[in-house]
C-alpha cells in the first residue's frame, strides 16, 4: 500500500492544507465581523435609528458576538476532529475492520458508509445542545424543552437510516450488475430520490417534527388566496406550523411540487406581522417559484452532482487515489465515506458562488413582491421587523457577508427596491409575465 500511496504523495498533504486553511479563513471573517459589529456598537447607526432603539440595537451587538464567538469555537473543534481523523488513519481502519466483521457486500458497505459519518456527528451534540440552551436561551430565542430537542436528534438519526441506507446500499449495488458506465446510474438514482423527497417530504417527514394546521378562514387567508390567484401560484394548501415550540425566530416557505404544492406560515409570523406584510412576504416566496430560482438551483444541483458522479466512477478502481487515504480496498463505498466525512473542505469554497447566486434571486424575488402587491413598502416593513425580531446584524462586514450570506442585508435590500421600482406597479399585472421575466 505505501508504494501505491507514493504515486499521489500530495493528496493527503493537500486535503490538510484545504481543512487548515478553511479553519484560517473563517476565523479571519469572524473577526472582521466583530470589529465591524464593535466599531459600530456606541449607538445605531443613522440609517435604523427609526427601525430599532438603543437597548435592542445593543443586544443585537451582543448577539452578534455571542454566535461569532460561539462559531469560532464550534470550527477550531471540527477542523481539529477532520484533522485528526485524517492523520490517524481512522476511517480506514475502521472501515477495513468493520469489513472483516460484517462482510464485503453492498449492504454491510452501505451500512458503514452511513455510520462512521453518523457516529462522528455525535461528537457535536455538545455544540447543538450549547447553541440552543446557552446562546438561543440567553437571548430569548429558545422555547424547545429538552425533551423536544432530543426527540428532533432522534427523529434526525431514524431519518438518516431510513433514507440514506437504502440510497447507499443501491448506489454501492450499481457498479456490479450496470458496468462502466454504473455512475450514470447512481447519478440518476440520486436524482430521483431528490425528487421523491419532494414529494415525501410535505406528507411525511415534516409533520414528523411540527404540527401543521390550515390558515383559518378570514381576511388573511382571503388575501393570500387572492395573491395566489393573480400570480398563478397553484397551491394545495395554506398552512401554519408550529415553529414557536421550538423557537421565537420566524420564517414562510412553500413546499411539494406541483399540485401538492403548500404555502407553509410559522405560527410567530402570523402572530406577529400585519395582514399587508404577510403578502408581501408570501409574494416574495411566489416570486421565487414564479422568476424559475427553484428549477434553476435543482438544475445547479443536478451538475454538481454529475461532476461528483464522473469522478466516482473515474477513480472508484483507482488504487492509487483511496491508498493515499490509508484505503486498501477500492470501489464506491470508500470514495462516498471520504465524500461524506471530508466534503465540506471542499464545498466551502463554493459557497461564495452559491450565496452570490442567492443573494440575486432574492433581490429578483424582492422586487417580484413589490410589483404584487403594487408598493415596496409592506416589504420593507416585513424585513425591517424581521431583522428587528430576529436581532440580525446591521452592520456585517462586507467580506463577511460576501462570503457567508445567502440574502443581502437590509440596508442592501432595501437600496435595491428603491432604485428598481420607480413607480408602484398594479398587483393583477402579474399575472401576465412569465417566469423568469
Amino acid at each position: 500500500m505505501a508504494n501505491l500511496a507514493s504515486s499521489a504523495p500530495w493528496l493527503l498533504p493537500g486535503l490538510l492544507a484545504l481543512l487548515l486553511l478553511r479553519w484560517i479563513i473563517e476565523l479571519v471573517l469572524d473577526r472582521l465581523n466583530e470589529r465591524a459589529a464593535l466599531a459600530h456598537a456606541g449607538e445605531v447607526p443613522a440609517p435604523f435609528r427609526d427601525l430599532v432603539d438603543a437597548a435592542t440595537y445593543e443586544k443585537s451587538v451582543r448577539y452578534t458576538l455571542a454566535r461569532s464567538q460561539f462559531g469560532q469555537l464550534e470550527s477550531t473543534y471540527t477542523s481539529g476532529l477532520l484533522v485528526v481523523v485524517l492523520l490517524t488513519g481512522l476511517l480506514p481502519a475502521t472501515f477495513h475492520r468493520a469489513i472483516d466483521l460484517l462482510g464485503h457486500s453492498s449492504a454491510s458497505i452501505a451500512l458503514i458508509v452511513v455510520a462512521l459519518p453518523l457516529l462522528l456527528s455525535f461528537t457535536r451534540l455538545p455544540f447543538d445542545w450549547a447553541a440552543q440552551f446557552r446562546i438561543e436561551e440567553r437571548f430569548g430565542f429558545n422555547t424547545t424543552t429538552p425533551r423536544t430537542w432530543w426527540l428532533d436528534h432522534c427523529k434526525g438519526i431514524c431519518l438518516s437510516l431510513l433514507l440514506g441506507y437504502p440510497l447507499v446500499w443501491l448506489v454501492t449495488s450499481l457498479p456490479a450488475v450496470a458496468g462502466p458506465a454504473w455512475w450514470v446510474y447512481a447519478w440518476l438514482t440520486f436524482l430521483g430520490f431528490q425528487l421523491l423527497l419532494m414529494f415525501v417530504a410535505p406528507v411525511v417527514i415534516l409533520p414528523w417534527f411540527n404540527r401543521f394546521t390550515p390558515l383559518p378562514q378570514g381576511s388573511l387567508r382571503e388575501r393570500l388566496e387572492r395573491l395566489a390567484r393573480q400570480t398563478r401560484f397553484h397551491h394545495h394548501d395554506i398552512l401554519v406550523m408550529d415553529g414557536s415550540r421550538r423557537s421565537r425566530h420566524s420564517n414562510a416557505f412553500f413546499t411539494g411540487i406541483g399540485r401538492y404544492r403548500r404555502i407553509v406560515l410559522y405560527d410567530t409570523l402570523v402572530s406577529q406581522f400585519s395582514n399587508d406584510e404577510l403578502e408581501a412576504i408570501l409574494a416574495h416566496e411566489i416570486g421565487h417559484y414564479r422568476l424559475g430560482h427553484v428549477p434553476r438551483m435543482l438544475a445547479a444541483s443536478a451538475l454538481t452532482s454529475f461532476a461528483l458522479f464522473f469522478l466516482f466512477g473515474k477513480l472508484a478502481d483507482q488504487p492509487w487515489f483511496l491508498a493515499a487515504f490509508g484505503f486498501s480496498a477500492t470501489g464506491i463505498g470508500p470514495l462516498l465515506l471520504l465524500t461524506l466525512v471530508f466534503g465540506g473542505a471542499l464545498s466551502f469554497w463554493l459557497s461564495p458562488l452559491a450565496n452570490w447566486r442567492s443573494r440575486r434571486f432574492e433581490h429578483q424575488a424582492d422586487r417580484f413582491a413589490a410589483q404584487a402587491v403594487g408598493s415596496s413598502q409592506p416589504l420593507v416593513k416585513a424585513l425591517r421587523k424581521l431583522t428587528e425580531r430576529n436581532l440580525a446584524n446591521l452592520t456585517p462586514h462586507p467580506a463577511y457577508s460576501w462570503f457567508h450570506y445567502s440574502h443581502p442585508t437590509l440596508w442592501e435590500r432595501e437600496q435595491a427596491l428603491r432604485t428598481s421600482l420607480p413607480a408602484p406597479v398594479n398587483a393583477g399585472e402579474i399575472s401576465d409575465t412569465r417566469a423568469g421575466k
